[in-house]
């Protein structure tokens, strides 16, 4: 699998990735889940896909499996500005205005949206490699443009995940039962540090110091 990272000034480069993400949102949103969002028969598309949005993808086989929208907590485009203050501000009737605490607008802080995953990875090890390729894409995005902390609108099972990856994620706010699809809602934050994976893999290897080795006549070494 790898990760691509774009937005509306670049995607034409990564050939149909972004229309298929719009149509795996749809699936999953709109097909298994039922949520009355804006969509047709193919895709699902909203208010806050416009040019300020940050889009990391996962792709296997050239096929898009998972992704997620991010975008600046400062960010506004016409009425809206991003989802969870929208939501906070009464504009969003199926999101219930208490799950936010408090009002957050700051470059620091990154909203994550529309994280999703194709049900074709079937096992829990592709299933833990799409989802870490998508929140560490989020996290470059975020690192790049100065941001230093994520947060989003998730169900609760998504916290357990991230947190066995080696996010540190925690709740921000009240939880809430969504009417839609059944499931419990509240709102997670967390640094924006890379997985539990990424960091070790980046980590230096490090320096153990030897006595130095004084070499054996081979005769000697053979008779050991």
């Amino acid at each position: 699998m790898e990760n691509i990272r774009f937005d509306f000034s670049n995607f034409h480069r990564h050939g149909t990735a972004f229309y298929d993400f719009l149509a795996l949102r749809k699936q999953v949103f709109v097909d298994d889940l039922g949520w009355d969002i804006p969509h047709d028969e193919n895709v699902e598309m909203d208010q806050y896909d416009t040019p300020i949005a940050q889009y990391s993808l996962v792709l296997k086989d050239g096929k898009v499996v998972g992704g997620a929208r991010g975008m600046a907590t400062t960010a506004i485009w016409g009425e809206h500005t991003y989802m969870l203050r929208d939501a906070y501000s009464g504009k969003l009737p199926h999101i219930p205005a208490h799950v936010m605490s408090v009002e957050i607008a700051t470059p620091n802080v990154w909203e994550c949206t529309r994280l999703v995953m194709s049900d074709s990875l079937t096992t829990q090890a592709e299933r833990s490699e799409c989802l870490t390729l998508i929140v560490d894409g989020l996290v470059e995005i975020t690192r790049k443009r100065g941001g230093t902390e994520l947060i989003c609108l998730s169900s609760m099972a998504l916290m357990r995940a991230l947190r066995q990856l080696g996010y540190d994620v925690t709740k921000l706010g009240d939880t809430y039962r969504n009417d839609e699809d059944g499931r419990l809602y509240g709102v997670l934050r967390m640094p924006a540090e890379y997985s539990k994976a990424r960091r070790a893999a980046t980590q230096p290897i490090p320096f153990v110091a030897r006595r130095p080795v004084v070499e054996q006549p081979i005769w000697k070494e053979a008779i050991a």
